[in-house]
């Protein structure tokens, strides 16, 4: 019988539209402002008195509390506006002082029976919720000096082991020189070196007790390098950037030598800017023995005691490039320390570093890449003038008790939450060079709002004037279509939700042209089936032959739009994925709609009866 869909089919359309609907509800409960408190060392929360005492300041203060939610290790204080959020970061703070951590958050508001259900909203894109926009500079010249550093550590065990005697080493430039007693040695290394070492251009200086090994990179190693640098800092900041538990964060790179991060939803700028930016690396030396050359030797402060310091080889046994895993725990005396996994390159290296110096000390180097800013009259003009400079600094020093493999422990921190620190950066690997920012943004919470509303009210708009047009021009098929069309939106909604799709500007946009879209098939089918019942077709065979005539030229048309869409995803960053995704979907959920959902009710509606005029 024409225009009659089986149950069966009846039933698996209710059960889509149902999945829709329940997976689209979370976006009508909106995250709430809050501030979450916990102490220093993660392991304990505030008691009920203290509770109390900021109940009562922030209620003299007019910021008014919308729930309190406690755990065994925080507690979370739900506020009624984000404008109070930062009023009661800074007040709670200065009441609890510094054994507390109060940070500013953004609560799920979506009911406990949603959440059984996996359901949550979409996650809003920087433009929308609000966040931080960073743009970094990556320091080629210190990627290549640190190539450079690594290379010459390299050369001079080389030059050990061969028995080859040296006098010093200098870097400058992109240049590497060592400097021998003899021509005959001088000889004998760059023959040895320039077999292991194939990226530089070798070039003989001096002669007597002045011969000198200049070696300078090429111009494709240097090439090679700066890559290198960017693409393992791109790496670094986004595990770095996941750390954070940021949804959806962006990190690109941006030219030659420069890296964009957005952060949707961060609120704590400082916090983040800190973890981002941090260029922190470690360095594991073995202490000069008193009869070591000065040549060999480098003088290191301690971190936290500055007027004292200690003598360490030059040679590095290992890098934070080879840590695997680190975590912050604490020793037996409540003391902060980080433990720490070696790859298996690393922890072979350490074991045979260790083994064969058990009673030495070994220090682990705290080094910090830090800029100082200053203002010079260039061309009679103020120019802020960048200045680079390097912090290193011994954490610990302590004698090797016996060999030590690819698991040991850092001691000696100042704090649970610089042990914190430093097991993230180490867990999401050192910068390959040093980042510097060029550029800083932020934008506020109340920018996010405003874009939200406009871009709802651009949404209602379009749909009200396609609404208006279908019911004007197709009477009850029009209100078929516009059902459809409602539905559409929700499936779009319940389809980013569920994938966990980023929502921004441009994606806005792809929904209001979605909804544009959507009712074209509509449009299509209903103008075949008007042409059908003025050749004469009952209302049985048109409405048959209107559906089944249309959907060659519906499914090419959409085919095509996916395949720009998926190509704009591809290639494209940012704000053109985001519209690409709404896109997709929503040509997807169009074709649902507009194929199969209205011609069920419209089979519910005439299928098998006998009509004898269509309202279309």
């Amino acid at each position: 019988m024409l225009n009659r869909y089986p149950l069966w089919k009846y039933l698996l359309i209710l059960i889509v539209l149902l999945v829709g609907l329940v997976y689209s509800l979370p976006n009508l409960f909106p995250e709430d402002p809050a501030i979450q408190i916990s102490s220093e060392r993660g392991d304990a929360t505030v008691d009920e008195r203290q509770l109390e005492s900021i109940q009562a300041s922030l209620n003299d203060a007019g910021i008014e509390i919308k729930n309190i939610e406690r755990s065994q290790t925080s507690t979370l204080l739900r506020l009624r506006t984000p404008d109070a959020q930062l009023a009661a970061r800074d007040r709670v703070a200065a009441m609890l002082g510094e054994e507390y951590v109060v940070a500013l958050n953004l609560a799920e508001s979506t009911p406990e029976w949603l959440q059984s259900l996996s359901a949550s909203p979409m996650t809003l894109g920087l433009d929308l919720r609000g966040g931080v926009h960073f743009l970094l500079e990556v320091d080629m010249a210190a990627a290549v000096s640190q190539r450079l550093e690594v290379n010459a550590s390299a050369m001079r065990e080389l030059l050990r082991d061969e028995r080859i005697r040296y006098r010093d080493t200098e870097i400058d430039d992109r240049t590497l020189t060592l400097s021998f007693t003899d021509a005959e040695d001088r000889d004998t290394a760059r023959s040895l070196i320039s077999r292991e070492f194939p990226d530089f251009q070798y070039e003989n200086q001096g002669d007597g007790r002045g011969a000198a090994l200049a070696m300078t990179l090429t111009d494709q190693a240097v090439n090679e390098i700066q890559d290198y640098a960017i693409n393992q800092n791109l790496t670094t900041l986004r595990n770095r950037v996941n750390e954070l538990g940021v949804a959806e964060p962006l990190v690109q790179r941006q030219g030659p030598d420069r890296i964009v991060v957005e952060l949707p939803g961060v609120q704590d700028t400082a916090e983040a800017k800190r973890i981002v930016g941090a260029t922190a690396n470690l360095e594991f030396r073995l202490e000069a023995r008193p009869d070591t050359p000065d040549s060999e030797t480098e003088s290191f402060p301690f971190r936290n005691q500055p007027s004292r310091s200690a003598d360490l080889m030059r040679d590095v046994i290992i890098t934070g490039d080879q840590v695997s895993n680190a975590n912050r725990s604490f020793d037996e005396n409540g003391r902060p320390q980080v433990n720490i996994d070696l790859d298996g390159t690393g922890g072979t290296l350490m074991n045979r570093a260790t083994r064969t110096n058990i009673g030495r000390n070994m220090a682990v180097v705290y080094i910090e890449h830090k800029t100082r800013d200053s203002v010079e009259m260039v061309d009679g003009e103020e120019t802020v003038v960048r200045d680079a400079y390097t912090e290193r600094g011994i954490i610990s020093l302590a004698t090797i008790q016996s060999a030590l493999g690819n698991s040991f422990r850092i001691t000696g921190l100042d704090s649970p939450t610089e042990a914190a620190e430093l097991s993230l950066l180490l867990r999401s690997g050192s910068l390959a060079a040093p980042i510097y920012f060029v550029q800083e943004r932020t934008i506020g919470p109340s920018l996010g709002a405003e874009n939200i509303e406009r871009g709802v009210m651009s949404v209602q708009i379009g749909l009200l004037l396609v609404v208006l047009f279908m019911l004007i021009r197709y009477k009850v098929f029009g209100i078929f279509a516009n059902l459809a069309l409602a539905l559409n939106l929700t499936l779009l909604v319940a389809a980013m939700s569920l994938l966990g799709a980023t929502l921004t500007l441009p994606g806005i946009a792809g929904i209001v042209l979605t909804l544009g879209m959507a009712v074209d098939a509509n449009v299509l089918i209903f103008e075949r089936i008007r042409e059908e019942l003025r050749t004469g077709l009952s209302v049985q065979q048109a409405i048959h032959a209107g559906y089944e005539r249309a959907f060659t030229s519906i499914v090419d048309a959409n085919i095509t739009t996916l395949l720009v869409a998926v190509i704009l995803f591809s290639i494209g960053t940012g704000p053109v994925k985001g519209f690409a995704v709404t896109l997709s979907l929503g040509i997807l959920t169009s074709l649902f709609t507009a194929l199969v959902v209205t011609r069920a009710m419209v089979n519910l509606a005439y299928g098998g009866k006998p009509v004898k005029k269509l309202w279309i």
